[in-house]
């Protein structure tokens, strides 16, 4: 049950920060204004929270795991946000972020 929680948290952290960016992002490159910047931040404040609810409780280790979801969601909220289409090097790039942060997370460990 806690790598299911672990990878929920991840993913709902994921939709904060990357979503907190492209707001602030829509807000300054496409001229969309403060309220959309505002969101933004609020989202990206939240994203900090969320990742303080993960089981483990070592920070480098979940910031670290947290990248490789970072750049596997940052390529699926292209995609769906704004028609990118990622090339075979992006994918295979975003498969190997994953393995690593179910290396990082969820290798068993002794003591």
């Amino acid at each position: 049950m806690i790598p299911l929680r672990s990878v929920a948290l991840f993913v709902l952290a994921a939709l904060l920060e990357i979503g907190g960016a492209w707001l602030i992002w829509q807000g300054v490159r496409e001229h969309r204004g403060w309220a959309w910047m505002g969101a933004g931040v609020v989202a990206l404040g939240l994203y900090g929270f969320v990742a303080t609810l993960q089981p483990d409780a070592d920070f480098g280790r979940i910031l670290a795991a947290y990248g490789g979801v970072f750049v596997a969601g940052s390529l699926v909220w292209g995609m769906v946000a704004d028609g990118y289409r990622p090339d075979r090097f992006d994918v295979v790039g975003a498969l190997v972020c994953l393995v690593g942060v179910g290396l990082i997370m969820y290798a068993p460990r002794s003591g």
